[in-house]
């Protein structure tokens, strides 16, 4: 079940700030499982579930619903749609890749000038954003007009697919596991009450996680992530993060946050007594929504599983599904651990 929620949360539209297809399909879900849903004024799909016992800690799980994308801003007359990035994308990967755009999942392709125009000097540089264009088959700039405007999103158009020895490929795995995890875990008994956040616009800031801290006002957070592998054969070792296959990533530092120390020892001692493989990161990178949840109001202890994957925010991102479902292990376990802390 978890692996299909995945694949299905996968091939939903997302990008930072137009969440709406990945919260609706998220509530739809939850519904049944939960006692309270609310939708904050960021956009945070926020849901109480009632444990066993009350507990005597609060415990929010949070995991972001975006995706990085484009952003429409310019329609030329010809009828060629001008973008900015919305999150960290890597020009390189964007060259004749397939999109969805606006409202209406418009088919595009970012184009380029003809490779035979291509001067020498430029053969050696990767094309800025300003060089780029989507075309949709427009005739006109007026065409293009009536069905896109300026602020229109477009989201990578990548098939869900598996491959290889239980690997997923799929845009937007980064945190669309964090996403299924989540809503597994919320549709089984708990031993605690516990808030699990589903957060927007992530990826442009860890904007909505820092709103919804300061509404849940949470004791403990666990962030539920994906994070870059870089295991890449050409990789210098003390450069690969961490692999796809050798499970879940316990973290306990990032470059925005210095992860609590006890709740760190606690997941690595979890995992180790219940015969989960687990990593942690070699090299320091990246950043969460746990950055943001750290610092609100008095200051909150937060932890972090994260499941590796290789070429991260690109239309073909590769995570390994055993490390998704031993994520799924770990999370719960952890969930029980906080239920008798004092």
């Amino acid at each position: 079940m978890l692996i299909d929620t995945l694949k299905e949360l996968c091939a939903l539209p997302g990008v930072s700030s137009h969440e709406d297809a990945v919260r609706d399909y998220l509530r739809a879900q939850a519904a049944p499982y939960v006692d309270k849903i609310r939708t904050d004024a960021m956009g945070n799909l926020i849901l109480e579930k009632k444990g066993a016992v009350p507990g005597g800690k609060k415990l929010m799980l949070a995991a972001h619903m975006d995706e990085v994308g484009l952003m429409i801003h310019t329609i030329t007359d010809e009828g060629y749609l001008k973008f900015d990035s919305v999150g960290g994308i890597d020009r390189r990967v964007l060259i004749g890749k397939r999109v969805l755009v606006g409202e209406e999942r418009l088919p595009g392709v970012i184009g380029l000038k003809a490779y035979h125009l291509t001067t020498a000097e430029e053969e050696k540089k990767v094309p800025k954003l300003k060089d780029l264009y989507i075309d949709i088959g427009a005739r006109s700039g007026e065409e293009a007009k009536a069905h896109v405007t300026p602020g229109d999103v477009a989201v990578f158009d990548s098939d869900v697919l598996e491959f290889g020895h239980g690997l997923l490929k799929a845009k937007a795995i980064d945190d669309r596991v964090g996403c299924a995890v989540m809503l597994e875990l919320l549709k089984e008994e708990l031993p605690m009450d516990c808030t699990f956040v589903f957060t927007v616009q992530e990826e442009v800031g860890t904007r909505g996680a820092f709103g919804a801290a300061f509404s849940v006002t949470p004791d403990i957070a666990l962030v539920l992530e994906g994070t870059t592998a870089a295991d890449l054969p050409d990789m210098a070792d003390h450069l690969k993060v961490c692999s796809p296959g050798r499970g879940p990533v316990i973290p306990y530092m990032d470059g925005g946050t210095v992860y609590d120390r006890g709740l760190f020892e606690l997941l690595r001692t979890l995992a180790q007594d219940n015969q989960i493989p687990w990593q942690t990161k070699e090299y320091i990178s990246g950043g969460t929504d746990a950055g943001a949840i750290q610092r609100s109001k008095e200051g909150v202890r937060v932890a972090a599983i994260s499941a590796a994957v290789r070429y991260l925010h690109t239309p073909s991102s590769v995570a390994s599904l055993e490390d998704c479902r031993l994520i799924l292990d770990l999370a719960r376990l952890f969930v029980k651990a906080v239920s008798t802390m004092e």
